[in-house]
């Protein structure tokens, strides 16, 4: 039965009993506000259903699209690096590091943060091109794990000038929205081709 076809009964009973209306008017009245109640609470239930689905969506969407982001920034980061190697410019070497850097040369000696930024900038240690190739990256957490391959020219100070070639590995850690150097190690490797 409808609630129109009960509504209707009522209303006509009313025209012949004015007490039948208060008394099951009143009655059928709060029935309806409760069965009205019982139906926006399932809508509301499927509502707050879908809102969570939604969410859960946009979440996982968000994390997928972070990473990505993360991947985009710590690859723009390495590059920063490269161009500062190059150029020796104390204040952009500065920013991309950590103070706790732990540099691993490929002969073995492990430069600090001060060590390694003083070379570049003195030219102890002088890069004049430096060709990053096979370059991966892993994300895991606030971490990234770098891998590439290196050819560089040099000219360092007191030295003919020469080449290296090298594999690498390089960890950034995320400090804020910014991904600094804490660790590098290199190993030698086969001479470009």
């Amino acid at each position: 039965m409808s609630y129109h076809s009960e509504a209707g009964k009522i209303l006509e009973s009313t025209r012949l009993d004015p007490l039948y209306f208060i008394q099951n008017g009143i009655g059928y009245f709060y029935f309806l506000i409760n069965k009205r109640n019982k139906e926006n609470q399932f809508t509301f239930t499927i509502m707050i259903k879908k809102l969570i689905f939604a969410i859960s969506f946009l979440m996982a969407f968000a994390v997928s699209g972070q990473k990505k982001n993360d991947t985009d920034a710590v690859t723009d980061a390495a590059e920063k690096l490269r161009l500062a190697m190059i150029s020796g410019d104390k204040s952009i070497l500065e920013s991309l590091i950590l103070p706790e850097l732990t540099y691993g040369h490929s002969g073995g000696h492990i430069d600090d943060a001060t060590e390694f930024v003083e070379k570049l900038v003195s030219k102890k240690s002088d890069f004049v091109t430096i060709d990053i190739t096979n370059q991966s990256i892993a994300i895991v957490g606030n971490t990234a794990i770098v891998r590439h391959h290196l050819y560089a020219t040099t000219a360092d100070l007191g030295k003919a000038p020469g080449d290296v070639t090298l594999e690498v590995l390089l960890v950034w850690a995320k400090t804020g929205n910014h991904w600094k150097l804490l660790a590098r190690q290199a190993v030698k490797s086969e001479k470009k081709k």
